[in-house]
């Protein structure tokens, strides 16, 4: 469980929802464990009615009718507690998810480039999702049904020894049994899981991309192909969700075979020793029958939670690969918040850019995309820079923007060290059209309002005007209310690269990058 030793930080964040919990988890077995002793002496109040006189008969009576009573309040009270167990850490588990989601989100936010280029999309939806799922049900369930289980069987144990040692003793001999089935199954599980999750991300990815690019596929007429392929990735997870579902499925017979064994031991070695008068009540037995099944859940549980811990641990494991990543691209602060907001100097552009002698490699590919660049851009002024395809044009904007750093040469902003600069006050300062123009699931206002939150309605159309697509955008039966499709599938290429020229100079920037969208 190392892996899911990253989570410790959030149980001791929800501390005070976690221990009280346990608490109510204690208090609820307590109640719980008073059903089986008012049993045995409910039985015990029937053998004395066979043996006792008439007068005797309503006290007897009215005992019984005590007893039913005490175990409907404690049953109640207890089911009651189970609720607000249930309350507690089940509604932290959630949280926790929601905090480790937002840390997922925010890591992916951190990452540089090169991360993405080694990455595929479908493999991080994956993670940030079914990952992150698998790993709520450890914090979860997992963790309620650990504790419960745990205090279950310690408080039950001793009130079983309490009655009788010797019965306690055989009625625990499956015990070990279970304890060895369980270390060898968990072994199978944590590793066909793995396999699991990481063949799911082969799937999202392929999907992701089938969905990202049907345009293409279709153009090709190659859905025959595809639709191959994806059976075959399917057909392949199928295979490998089998064979996990296999080794899983082994728990809960496993469980109920040596519960059963118990119960018959119990009956048995019960039935012996009260025939022989160690015992001097047959509800001694009925009290053990039913702490035996007390048990059942518990004893079944511990297969299905282990499966939960091996899945999360595998899932954990696949999360923290990533998480533990240090950004390429930060401030060159002490701190590591790569926004600045906190303990990073502020930084106020001005626009003067210089690149002295900037040379630059692509680490994943090793292609020298620039060689000895040179040129200054002062503030008011306009730079173009034409060349063919692959010369580095686009190399140079992201460096402008930090997407990379250099190791040869250097580039100033207002003649400072652009690694010096506040990272969020740099990016802040620039409105840039990209070559791929990226437009999100939203209304066209929305959209060119991404460059500027709080703007107006004025200047939202004031900017479409500006990248001359205003007229096309009143024709739109909604107009700017418009919802574009996925990437900004409703609009020809040139109207999105128009409102993504208006997206980046509604925000007024000081500097504005433009990527071959002239």
């Amino acid at each position: 469980m190392k892996e899911l030793q990253y989570l410790n930080k959030y149980f001791i964040k929800y501390k005070y929802r976690f221990l009280l919990g346990i608490f109510i988890t204690i208090i609820a077995q307590i109640f719980s464990l008073f059903t089986p002793k008012l049993i045995s002496k409910s039985f015990e109040s029937i053998e004395r009615y066979s043996k006792s006189n008439v007068a005797d008969t309503l006290l007897i009576r009215n005992e019984l009718f005590h007893n039913v009573f005490i175990i409907i309040v404690t049953t109640i009270i207890a089911g009651f507690l189970t609720f607000l167990m249930r309350q507690t850490l089940i509604v932290m588990s959630r949280l926790i998810e929601f905090d480790l989601k937002n840390e997922v989100f925010q890591q992916y936010e951190n990452l540089s480039q090169v991360f993405y280029k080694q990455n595929r999309t479908g493999d991080l939806m994956n993670r940030i999702s079914e990952d992150v799922g698998k790993v709520r049900m450890y914090v979860g369930p997992a963790v309620m049904y650990t504790i419960n289980t745990f205090i279950r069987f310690a408080i039950v144990i001793v009130y079983m020894y309490n009655v009788s040692p010797e019965l306690t003793l055989y009625t625990l001999l499956p015990l070990p049994i279970l304890s060895y089935a369980i270390f060898r199954l968990s072994k199978q599980i944590n590793k066909r899981s793995t396999i699991f999750q990481q063949y799911l991300s082969t799937v999202f990815s392929f999907t992701q991309e089938i969905f990202s690019g049907i345009r293409v596929v279709k153009a090709y007429a190659l859905e025959k192909q595809y639709k191959n392929n994806l059976d075959d990735i399917a057909n392949e997870s199928k295979t490998k969700s089998l064979s996990l579902a296999g080794v899983q499925s082994l728990f809960g017979p496993l469980m109920i075979a040596l519960i059963g064994i118990s119960n018959l031991i119990v009956i048995y070695v019960g039935g012996m020793m009260y025939i022989n008068g160690t015992i001097r009540s047959i509800g001694t037995i009925a009290e053990f029958i039913l702490y035996v099944n007390m048990l059942t859940w518990p004893v079944t549980s511990i297969g299905w939670v282990s499966s939960l811990v091996q899945e999360a641990e595998a899932s954990q494991k696949r999360i923290n690969e990533f998480l533990k990543i240090e950004p390429n691209i930060k401030n060159k602060t002490t701190d590591s918040n790569p926004r600045g907001e906190k303990g990073t100097q502020k930084t106020t552009i001005q626009g003067d850019i210089e690149f002295r002698n900037v040379s630059f490699t692509y680490e994943d590919t090793e292609i020298k995309a620039l060689k000895g660049i040179s040129f200054t851009v002062k503030k008011g002024e306009t730079l173009a820079i034409l060349g063919k395809t692959g010369s580095g044009k686009s190399s140079i904007l992201s460096l402008i923007t930090r997407m990379y750093d250099i190791k040869e040469g250097t580039i100033t902003i207002d003649g400072k060290k652009i690694d010096e600069v506040n990272l969020y006050d740099l990016r802040k300062s620039i409105g840039i059209v990209p070559q791929d123009a990226f437009l999100f699931s939203d209304t066209i206002k929305n959209n060119i309002k991404f460059g500027k939150e709080n703007a107006t309605d004025e200047e939202v159309i004031d900017a479409a005007k500006k990248a001359v697509v205003h007229n096309n955008i009143i024709h739109f039966k909604k107009q700017y209310e418009t919802i574009l499709g996925e990437r900004g599938i409703t609009l020809s290429g040139g109207q999105k690269q128009r409102v993504s020229i208006g997206r980046a100079i509604i925000k007024k920037p000081e500097i504005v990058l433009f990527d071959d969208c002239l």
